[in-house]
């Protein structure tokens, strides 16, 4: 099958990338190497098309790119709840406008599905747990509400255009090539991070907020499935179903601890509990595999 990844070269898209080189599928890749890293490439570079690319720019070039491909993994853009709230423009042309140009650069005559990954900030803070797909939508920041647009964007484009699509909402992704660097890093990199400096790990609150975390291998597991185990027009929360304390997450990786307490950080944080995973499940029959234990 031809694949393209937009955000190709970054966390979970170069880990997605190796798993399909792997199973003998045509991959190509787009990335403007803002987050994304050629390093995480290496393995297969030999075995996939590099387009460097801006998808917040749309081009001939960018459409040229999407030319005969069967099945688009739409991961570029923008992260970070507090960048985007310093500098909401930047976050809505590469969340909000690369969609739509992914979306007007897509071969209609090839396209087979494309796949979203949006965002569970959406949910905000919300107040009944297991989070379900169903669950209010609240984007308290233009991060959230950026990624969000953009999954408003591709379900349109599914219902009027019949854009085989879906959209998967990731919670906390973790595992190999996970960032380690910058203040806003996901939890389990910025540890990291400071184990291997021999550096106190900083804790938000008191650390009894818990979170939904999945292994990278189980996200690109689920990824792959759902090329034919999704309903078009479907959204799906992405996560492992379960609730674990950054407390524990930190005993894990064990070391001197510091706390540090921020009521603005503190109010989001606390919001990523566990999901409703079986609905997601009942589609693509994904068992986790790799306990952060």
């Amino acid at each position: 099958m031809k694949i393209l990844i937009t955000g190709g070269a970054g966390f979970i898209g170069s880990n997605l990338a190796d798993r399909l080189v792997e199973l003998g599928h045509k991959v190509s890749i787009i990335d403007n190497l803002s987050a994304g890293n050629l390093k995480n490439l290496t393995k297969i570079k030999k075995k996939i098309k590099f387009y460097k690319l801006d998808i917040s720019k749309y081009s001939v070039k960018l459409k040229k790119a999407f030319t005969g491909i069967e099945c688009v993994y739409h991961f570029a853009g923008l992260a970070d709840i507090v960048p985007s709230i310093k500098n909401p423009d930047k976050y809505f042309n590469s969340n909000v406008t690369g969609t739509l140009n992914v979306l007007k650069s897509i071969d209609k005559k090839s396209i087979k599905k494309l796949i979203y990954s949006a965002s569970a900030s959406c949910y905000g803070l919300p107040k009944k747990f297991p989070i379900k797909e169903n669950s209010n939508i609240d984007t308290q920041y233009p991060y959230a509400l950026t990624k969000f647009l953009g999954e408003k964007l591709i379900m349109h484009w599914e219902k009027v255009y019949n854009l085989p699509s879906v959209s998967l909402r990731f919670f906390n992704v973790y595992g190999p090539r996970s960032r380690t660097s910058g203040a806003y890093g996901a939890v389990f990199g910025v540890f990291l991070a400071q184990k291997l400096s021999d550096k106190p790990l900083t804790i938000v609150g008191n650390g009894k907020q818990t979170r939904d975390f999945i292994h990278v291998y189980d996200l690109v597991s689920a990824l792959i499935l759902s090329i034919k185990k999704t309903k078009n027009g479907e959204i799906y929360n992405l996560g492992g179903g379960k609730e674990v304390s950054v407390n524990k997450i930190a005993k894990i990786i064990g070391g001197k601890k510091i706390f540090i307490f921020l009521k603005f950080i503190i109010s989001f944080f606390n919001f990523f509990k566990f999901i409703n995973f079986l609905i997601f499940s009942n589609f693509i029959f994904c068992s986790l595999l790799n306990s952060f234990e």
